[in-house]
């Protein structure tokens, strides 16, 4: 995602068509607009949910899932990171095939809400969404440090900096929201087929006839997990 609208000449809010057109999976940019207000099931429900947490910790978990929602926001085209419950697939993930990412979030968590509170005096998850932008805006090109140039520490001091720099920092939970965005739904992610619908992925199939692969043609959906398909059940018990 390129968030640095000061750098390129304009200032606005982070976009999901900005995020999804870096990552390939649409053509057009569309602007968005604040978080829509908290729906009280899905308040529920992400209760419940950090009652389950098999990695990060709540307070990790809050600032990484506001981090997400800004990166893929709820707008008008739809749902976002957040009903896709992007965060649940980072937190599996990281108790899992990511494990060597674990002490990388938690250093990241540490700077970002270090840095959010340098900036604006409040945690990451507790800002506005456009001073969270701002902050993301500034991990993105580069700008975003916790260390005071004026001050000299001792060697060996501990910080709360990005490392090993901010941009790599969104980097990687920016790769990592697009995973449980877009991934395949048994990961924890993708609730519903949320991101599949967005970008109109039709489903997994064996085979994709000469019509589907027209231009014209909008291929019937088949949502469903890959891991569901016969042949990957069948591979699944032989392994």
């Amino acid at each position: 995602m390129d968030c640095s609208g000061e750098e390129r000449g304009y200032k606005r809010p982070l976009s999901r068509g900005e995020l999804l057109k870096r990552a390939g999976v649409l053509g057009a940019a569309a602007a968005v607009p604040a978080a829509l207000a908290p729906d009280t099931a899905l308040a529920e429900e992400e209760l419940a949910q950090l009652q389950q947490l098999k990695a990060l910790s709540p307070s990790e978990a809050a600032t990484i899932g506001a981090f997400c929602e800004r990166l893929i926001p709820s707008d008008s085209t739809g749902p976002g990171a957040r009903e896709a419950n992007v965060v649940r697939y980072i937190d599996r993930a990281l108790a899992n095939d990511l494990a060597a990412f674990r002490g990388a979030y938690t250093a990241a968590v540490v700077a970002i809400d270090a840095y959010a509170q340098q900036k604006y005096g409040a945690a990451f998850a507790a800002l506005t969404t456009d001073k969270q932008d701002a902050v993301m805006r500034d991990m993105d090109v580069g700008r975003a440090t916790t260390q005071d140039p004026t001050i000299v520490r001792d060697a060996g001091a501990s910080t709360a900096d990005f490392a090993p720099n901010a941009k790599a920092v969104f980097e990687m939970i920016r790769s990592h929201a697009m995973q449980g965005m877009f991934g395949d739904p048994a990961h924890g992610g993708n609730t519903n087929f949320i991101g599949w619908k967005l970008v109109r992925f039709p489903g997994p199939r064996l085979v994709i006839s000469a019509r589907d692969q027209r231009l014209d043609v909008v291929p019937k959906q088949n949502l469903r997990s890959t891991y569901s398909m016969p042949l990957f059940r069948a591979r699944t018990r032989r392994d």
